[in-house]
């Protein structure tokens, strides 16, 4: 299997804000106190992976602005700041903005339509981009174009309409293997990848990241984690139930980039 290589991380701490996220169906709120203590874990597992770690200054005024993935897209020495499609997550792209043309070679940015980054999952090879009710036809189209200098294509898919982004239900594993649960999997999205289902009970496990030599999942998902195991990763366990509370993964937590 070929390892997808990282250097660095970008992430933005939580801030006492995050309490008021959104989330798709009622439960409690997230304890701020033991959010901060996970999403330290979080960066801990990524230092120990062999990343280094890069820390964006708090937005208060964004609840969800520590789920940096959904505003932006890094690929290589390129970024796009993407367009989220929910209104109260608006100015989360701006904010970041500064913090990646300090570090990419070439930045675009998507005007059109809406993107949110946990409906994008890069290959090897291609582009994804599942349709959802955060990302649309119009956004998928600006994202095309604004993804040329990366020399992938672009590929339109369809989430399950009771999943909320793409990536809630599948991650890269290594340059060829997908880890989806069923319900995903069983549309033909991955046609031509190995694909790794999730066991049934355990579809929040599918939100996790290969990370250079590791593979970093969800505490509390054992049989996930023995599949991956039984296939030959090396899998870290981290906690993440508080940003769980209020539909957040590990995948949403960090902007993976090589430079």
């Amino acid at each position: 299997m070929s390892p997808i290589r990282f250097t660095h991380a970008l992430v933005r701490p939580p801030s006492a804000s995050v309490v008021d996220g959104l989330r798709a169906i009622e439960g409690p709120d997230p304890d701020f106190a033991r959010f901060q203590s996970e999403h330290v874990g979080y960066c801990e597992a990524l230092g120990r992976a062999g990343m280094t770690i890069e820390v964006m200054p708090e937005l208060p005024g964004h609840p969800d602005a520590v789920f940096v993935e959904d505003a932006a897209l890094c690929v290589g020495s390129h970024a796009i700041m993407l367009r989220p499609g929910t209104p109260s997550r608006a100015g989360e792209a701006a904010a970041t903005r500064p913090d990646l043309d300090a570090r990419f070679t070439t930045v675009a940015q998507i005007d059109d339509g809406h993107v949110d980054g946990g409906d994008i999952l890069v290959t090897a090879d291609e582009i994804i981009v599942g349709r959802s009710a955060r990302t649309d036809a119009a956004g998928v189209a600006a994202l095309t174009a604004a993804a040329e200098p990366t020399g992938l294509p672009v590929r339109s898919v369809h989430t399950p309409a009771d999943v909320l982004h793409f990536k809630t239900d599948c991650a890269i594993v290594d340059d060829r293997t997908i880890f989806s649960t069923r319900r995903l999997a069983v549309s033909g999205c991955f046609d031509g990848y190995e694909v790794i289902e999730c066991p049934d009970g355990e579809e929040a496990a599918a939100n996790l990241i290969r990370v250079n030599d590791v593979v970093i999942m969800r505490t509390g998902f054992p049989q996930a984690a023995a599949v991956l195991d039984a296939a030959g990763y090396a899998v870290v366990q981290v906690q993440a139930d508080e940003a769980a509370l209020i539909d957040g993964g590990l995948s949403c937590m960090s902007l993976r980039c090589a430079w």
